[in-house]
């Protein structure tokens, strides 16, 4: 059965359909249970599962992390949702130290199969600590998979690819595009795989990478480019870690010039990690500089200078211009 969903109802689709399958899953975060969460993310969930499975916590992400870590470790494979990644900072001690080593730590005799779902980015007019996109921090931890869907179809698939996967992933969850876009989806339990690439769109003049809630834009910029006879390949990267860099450089041998555009800050953002690897594996491919497109490094504004913090669809085909310009 096909369902038309948004987003948000592609991850709690999702969450239900795995549930159900799987009884050690259990779901704990702030207001997920009774509210369905702030966004509605877990809506009807604890109605269906009960109160042992889908748990109200204390506004507390140290213990949140903590104790999912202790389940994790005990047969259970809990999801839990920090309610916004700007409040993730207390609960990284857990995280870094504990969940991301635990495999490493028992030589294998543990592991840590834990989610954690967070919505992330701007674009909601909310307060700085409820817009941050501090992926690249959490992408540099060894131990760590972070996920980022950017599409109702890939949050389903993906969040199935993390719950089923044997240790912990971040899944950040770009909730400027929770309700914006619909598509059908067949709840067929079928998982994307973690750590790939998808190409969106294909094309031979420039390839245009990104990630999360920014793929709208750049595949706006695409379609307008397009008009005037310019085809950008487009690329998905949602699992920033591990990063498919194959895909990545496959594309560029193809087309050779390279713009990555993401939302969070410029200075050592995902984008500059990809850049590198561009430049160390296919240097002599690249025709023009590498270009990013990104946030600027300053803390996320309030709702009335948002908009300008974020990258829109005329930078990236500024920046697109003016990569192929280059001679």
């Amino acid at each position: 059965m096909k369902h038309s969903v948004c987003l948000l109802e592609a991850v709690n689709l999702a969450l239900a359909s795995e549930m159900r399958k799987d009884e050690d899953i259990v779901l704990l975060g702030e207001d997920i249970g009774v509210n369905g969460g702030v966004f509605r993310a877990t809506a009807n969930l604890r109605d269906e599962f009960g109160l042992k499975r889908v748990m109200d916590t204390p506004l507390a992400e140290s213990m949140i992390a903590g104790l999912s870590i202790g389940m994790s470790t005990q047969g259970l494979k809990p999801i839990a949702e920090i309610q916004f990644m700007g409040f993730i900072f207390p609960a990284l001690e857990h995280i870094i130290c504990h969940a991301a080593r635990m495999r490493n730590r028992t030589r294998g005799r543990l592991s840590c199969p834990l989610v954690i779902r967070a919505p992330f980015g701007g674009g909601i007019h909310a307060p700085e600590h409820h817009s941050e996109s501090t992926e690249a921090l959490l992408a540099h931890i060894p131990g760590l998979k972070v996920v980022i869907p950017s599409s109702p179809t890939r949050a389903y698939g993906l969040l199935l690819g993390a719950i089923r996967d044997p240790d912990p992933v971040i899944f950040l969850e770009p909730k400027r595009i929770y309700r914006s876009v619909h598509q059908e989806i067949e709840d067929n339990g079928e998982a994307l795989p973690l750590g790939r690439c998808f190409t969106l769109r294909e094309g031979k003049d420039i390839t245009l990478v990104s990630w999360g809630a920014m793929i709208t834009e750049t595949l706006s910029a695409a379609e307008l480019l397009s008009e005037q006879g310019i085809q950008c390949e487009v690329i998905d990267v949602a699992s920033i870690s591990p990063l498919d860099t194959e895909t990545i450089l496959a594309s560029v041998r193809k087309t050779g010039r390279l713009v990555i555009i993401h939302e969070a800050s410029k200075n050592l953002g995902l984008g500059a990690e990809i850049a590198a690897t561009v430049a160390e594996k296919s240097l002599l491919d690249l025709q023009a500089p590498i270009a990013r497109v990104a946030g600027y490094d300053t803390v996320m504004p309030y709702f009335r200078m948002e908009n300008h913090f974020m990258p829109n669809t005329q930078d990236i085909i500024d920046s697109v211009n003016q990569t192929l310009e280059f001679v």
